[in-house]
């Protein structure tokens, strides 16, 4: 089992940035997509941005286009996810996950099969 690991979360002022570091545990492991989702309480997961792959097509949420920059460093096998002006409602548990689909767009969350355990961001007002 692939083991997405996040990190650099935290809690932050509006206005202010973060940025999530997302590292694969099987180099061996090579996704097509990657992706980072957020969920915060009494809400859906919804999905934030995603990158494909070689190609590095980014996709975003209208809500975090730009404000967010999603990244690879495929030598490093790491996503990352700068997060810039940040707001209340951007408070979330964020995950990142990985698809063996090609993505040409948002995909949808069923469309990962590989999931971290997911990161607090807090941001106050």
């Amino acid at each position: 089992q692939v083991q997405m690991v996040e990190s650099g979360g935290g809690s932050v002022q509006a206005g202010g940035s973060l940025r999530l570091s997302c590292s694969n545990s099987r180099s061996l492991y090579r996704p097509t997509c990657t992706g980072w989702f957020r969920q915060a309480p009494g809400k859906e997961r919804e999905g934030v941005a995603a990158i494909a792959i070689g190609g590095g097509s980014t996709y975003y949420a209208d809500s975090v286009k730009g404000r967010f920059t999603i990244s690879n460093d495929n030598h490093k096998d790491t996503m990352y996810l700068q997060m810039n002006s940040l707001k209340p409602e951007d408070t979330a548990m964020y995950y990142c996950a990985a698809s063996g689909h090609s993505c040409d767009s948002m995909m949808p969350a069923w469309k990962y099969n590989n999931w971290g355990q997911g990161t607090q961001v807090t941001v106050s007002s």
